[in-house]
């Protein structure tokens, strides 16, 4: 005849083990809806702060306009992005050697400039938009001069 003592310890270990179950599996749904809902949140922060930077950056501009005393600059504001001039070097299929001979600078100064490391400076944006209105023709063409 089995021990009774460990039959009821058995019994007992097995209820334990259920109980157990079914607590861990409300626990581990709760934790799913909050993980969750933490993502819905940190998309709503996310949203937010692009909108209130955009809201920055419009009252800034509002701001340093400039006054009508003031004289204006001759020519449009010129903007740089270094990853559209890595594009834009990438589409022509050149070198960074080469577009910075269009440009009136050496290789390692497009480099600087795709990596974001430096920017250019006034009138070398001037010759980087001139560069930037060439075809691949034009290009080709200017380089072998």
């Amino acid at each position: 005849m089995p021990n009774i003592a460990s039959i009821l310890k058995a019994e007992i270990s097995r209820v334990a083990r259920k109980e157990v179950r079914t607590e861990i599996e409300a626990l581990k749904k709760a934790s799913t809806h909050y993980r969750s809902s933490i993502a819905a949140l940190r998309r709503q922060i996310d949203g937010l702060e692009k909108e209130l930077r955009r809201f920055s950056k419009g009252s800034a501009r509002v701001r340093s306009a400039p006054d009508a005393t003031e004289p204006a600059e001759e020519g449009p504001a010129r903007r740089f992005s270094a990853g559209r001039l890595a594009a834009h070097r990438s589409k022509l299929g050149v070198s960074a050697a080469a577009y910075g001979k269009l440009v009136g600078v050496s290789g390692q100064t497009i480099y600087h400039w795709e990596q974001g490391k430096a920017r250019p400076r006034a009138a070398q944006l001037e010759s980087l938009a001139s560069v930037r209105s060439l075809g691949k023709r034009d290009v080709a063409q200017q380089l072998q001069e």
